[in-house]
C-alpha cells in the first residue's frame, strides 16, 4: 500500500482528506502568543483567524518539526507501506528540505520500502491540487514510481497567480519594499503574484483597484490554462464574494470545469493577509 502525506498548508478541507485517505502534517501558528487547533479555522471559514489579523493580532507560524515527519513516515514503513510526501514549496518553508532529509535518513533503515518527499514548489492549492492528483493514481492503482514521476513532472505546470488586498503583509515578510507598498496603498495598487519555476513568490504585474486585479487572474487562466474542462483551485482569505466574482470572470475566458473554492488556511494566509485571493490551475507553462 501507498500512504500519501501532505501539509496543511495544502489547504484541502477535512471531507477530502478523508476521501482520499491522506495523512496530514500539521504546521502550528500562533495568535498573540495563543496557539490554535489548525482545523478549528479551517472549518469554519477563517472569519475570526482574519478578523484578528485586520485588528492588528501578532500571528507567528513554525516549521513542521522533523522528529514530528520521522514518526510519522516510520509508523507506516513499520507496518508495511510505502511512504510519498507531497509538500509545501522549499522556496517558502524550509519543512521541504527537513522532509527531504528525513526521507534520506529512513531509506537507509528502510531499504525495502519506497520512500520520497516531492517539493510541489507550490502552497494551498497549488499544492492540494497535486496531491488529489496523487491520491486518485493510487486509487486507480497507479505504481509509486509512475505516481512519482508524474507529480515530479505536472508541478512545473501548475499555475499559482494571486491579489493582495494590504501590502503591508508582503512588506512584512520581505517581498516587497516599504516604500513600494506605501506608495501601492495610496493609489490602490493591487500586485498580480506567482509562485515561479523553484517556487518562491514573484511580482509579474499590477492592477488599480480589486476588480482589475481578480480580471488580470481569470485573463492569465485565459492565457496558459491547459485544459479548460479541468478542475482548479481557488483560495480566498475571508473574501467569499471576491472568490466567486473570480469564478464569473473565469467562465469569461471558457472555464468549464469544478472549482475546489477554500478559505486560505491559517499558515499561508498570515503570510498574504486578509482579502487576499488566489487561483490555481494546470496550465501550459507557469
Amino acid at each position: 500500500m501507498i500512504s500519501i502525506f501532505t501539509d496543511t498548508s495544502a489547504n484541502l478541507p477535512i471531507s477530502l482528506i478523508r476521501k482520499y485517505n491522506i495523512s496530514l502534517l500539521p504546521f502550528s501558528y500562533t495568535v498573540n502568543g495563543k496557539e490554535l487547533p489548525y482545523a478549528d479555522e479551517w472549518e469554519t471559514g477563517g472569519k475570526k483567524f482574519y478578523d484578528a489579523m485586520r485588528e492588528g493580532a501578532e500571528i507567528k507560524t513554525s516549521m513542521i518539526n522533523p522528529d514530528v515527519i520521522s514518526s510519522a513516515f516510520r509508523k507506516c514503513l513499520e507496518n508495511g507501506d510505502d511512504v510519498l510526501y507531497i509538500g509545501m514549496s522549499g522556496g517558502i518553508s524550509g519543512t521541504a528540505h527537513s522532509a527531504a532529509m528525513v526521507a534520506e535518513e529512513l531509506r537507509e533503515e528502510f531499504p525495502e520500502r519506497l520512500i520520497a518527499a516531492i517539493d510541489t514548489y507550490a502552497a494551498s492549492l497549488g499544492e492540494g491540487l497535486l496531491v488529489i492528483r496523487a491520491a486518485e493514481m493510487r486509487d486507480g492503482g497507479i505504481s509509486f514510481k509512475d505516481i512519482e514521476a508524474c507529480i515530479l513532472s505536472e508541478r512545473n505546470t501548475m499555475c499559482q497567480y494571486f491579489t493582495v488586498d494590504d501590502l503591508k503583509y508582503l512588506k512584512k515578510g520581505g517581498r516587497i519594499s516599504g516604500s513600494a507598498a506605501m506608495i501601492g496603498t495610496l493609489l490602490n495598487i493591487k500586485p498580480i503574484l506567482k509562485g515561479d519555476e523553484a517556487g518562491h513568490i514573484i511580482s509579474c504585474g499590477k492592477a488599480r483597484g480589486k476588480k482589475a486585479a481578480l480580471t488580470a487572474l481569470a485573463e492569465k487562466y485565459g492565457a496558459l490554462a491547459a485544459d479548460k474542462k479541468a478542475d482548479i483551485g481557488i483560495a480566498h482569505a475571508d473574501a467569499p464574494e471576491d472568490a466567486e466574482a473570480l469564478v464569473a470572470l473565469l467562465k469569461k475566458q471558457g472555464f468549464k470545469g469544478k472549482v475546489l473554492n477554500v478559505c486560505y488556511e491559517p499558515v499561508t494566509g498570515s503570510h498574504v493577509g486578509p482579502s487576499t485571493v488566489a487561483l490555481f490551475f494546470p496550465g501550459t507553462e507557469k
